[in-house]
């Protein structure tokens, strides 16, 4: 892998995971994605990674109009990299999750490399009350669902997006996901610098031992050589002390709410923010410097925030 001289971190706001009910700090509404989204840019993260959600209840939402609600104001108030989902949530068709990234043409969007299972279901055995209906229900439903990303459902979204000039970070949650980007490498429809984001501890997907981490950048290295820009993300507790690890071996980071929603045990994360802030301290104490926006933007070799469709 090229080592990047400075270290990206990405900053994933709310996501599609965790329920309103779970934390009042989860942002939920445009203007909260939108508030924590400039935060987190203005804390020193080069890429904020977008869900949207339906502002009455809170729950994952592919629609365009919710997007357009919060990207544009975020792109004038900073000059970080807005990222938007093509996952959105267990259960949606990809002609759905692909929308927003579509109509909206980002510099950077997410691409799930794999079909798997997802369970959310043993965060029932932490939280036992929910505001709204659609909560329990759709985390209890991830006990019998797989997460489709089908090599059809892939080559889909890549080629209706190749005229935007959009890239993607390729979320790969276990090895097999490698060797399906890599295979999509070969057919030529993805061309390096490959940005890729590998995710452990959502169960269904690797773990989060050390020599997970050390197996996926192994599997990399011998996949794709010079030509990708490694980052990691550590779900749940796991968040910066794989971070840490990842970033001691030239990894880049994400962190926020959508992976994590704990400072410590029993103290709930308040900002998006204050996870950039934390893991800067600690790559700056590795002698690391965070790179910037613009410099992100030039390891990734993307397009610019002046061809987005917003």
């Amino acid at each position: 892998m090229s080592k990047p001289n400075k270290v990206i971190i990405s900053c994933a706001v709310t996501g599609g995971i965790h329920t309103p009910s779970m934390s009042p700090y989860l942002p939920v509404t445009g203007p909260q994605i939108e508030q924590a989204a400039v935060e987190a840019v203005e804390a020193g993260a080069a890429i904020v990674h977008l869900h949207a959600r339906d502002p009455e209840n809170g729950k994952p939402s592919q629609a365009p109009e919710l997007f357009r609600a919060f990207v544009g104001n975020i792109k004038l108030r900073t000059d970080g990299i807005i990222n938007i989902t093509t996952g959105g949530a267990p259960g949606m068709t990809v002609e759905e999750r692909l929308q927003p990234a579509l109509q909206l043409k980002p510099e950077l969007a997410s691409l799930n490399m794999g079909s798997m299972n997802f369970g959310l279901y043993p965060m029932l055995n932490r939280f036992k009350e929910f505001k709204h209906d659609w909560e329990r229900k759709f985390l209890e439903g991830t006990r019998d669902v797989v997460f489709r990303n089908t090599f059809k459902d892939i080559e889909y979204v890549l080629q209706a997006c190749s005229g935007n000039g959009t890239r993607f970070e390729f979320e790969c949650y276990d090895t097999a996901h490698l060797y399906n980007l890599a295979h999509f490498v070969d057919r030529g429809l993805v061309k390096g610098p490959l940005f890729i984001q590998t995710v452990f501890g959502i169960l269904g997907g690797i773990g989060t031992h050390a020599d997970d981490v050390a197996h996926m950048k192994r599997t990399a290295d011998r996949l794709f050589g010079a030509d990708y820009v490694w980052s990691v993300l550590g779900a749940g507790r796991s968040q910066m002390k794989l971070a840490a690890v990842a970033a001691a071996q030239g990894g880049n980071v994400r962190v926020g709410l959508e992976d994590n929603l704990w400072e410590g045990p029993g103290t709930l994360s308040r900002q998006n923010a204050d996870q950039v802030r934390r893991i800067r301290r600690i790559l700056e104490a590795l002698s690391l410097e965070i790179a910037t926006p613009d410099e992100a933007r030039a390891i990734l070799g993307l397009k610019g925030a002046n061809e987005v469709g917003f």
